[in-house]
């Protein structure tokens, strides 16, 4: 009996392969003693598990960012200055903003506030 894996799964699978690479990538780059040779190595070790996942179309916005940040990241290890010390701060930047866009969704803000009960204490 085979299983037929469904669209939103390989999706989500994805999107979560490509969380994995980043958190890895970003944590290496907040070392104090961080030593480029240490994270081409790491990053190029974790891209081999992002290319076993398919790659699908994405559609939100946060996937988007996300793919963008990996698609930045690889391109800064190919491309990159003598001291990377630019394509750091970018790609922290980047990651800063992805975070704030993931957690923007978590906070509301209340609906009706002023109609709450007010009893003058």
């Amino acid at each position: 009996m085979k299983y037929e894996i469904n669209e939103k799964t390989k999706r989500l699978r994805y999107i979560r392969v490509l969380e994995k690479f980043n958190t890895k990538a970003i944590g290496l780059l907040k070392y104090d003693n961080f030593d480029i040779e240490l994270f081409k190595k790491a990053v190029l070790k974790s891209y081999q598990e992002l290319k076993k996942t398919p790659s699908l179309p994405l559609y939100s916005e946060y996937p988007l960012k996300l793919q963008f940040l990996s698609q930045l990241i690889l391109n800064s290890i190919e491309n990159h200055s003598k001291d990377f010390e630019n394509e750091r701060k970018n790609i922290l930047k980047e990651s800063n903003l992805l975070a704030k866009l993931k957690n923007s969704n978590k906070y509301k803000k209340d609906k009706h506030k002023n109609k709450k009960f007010n009893d003058g204490y």
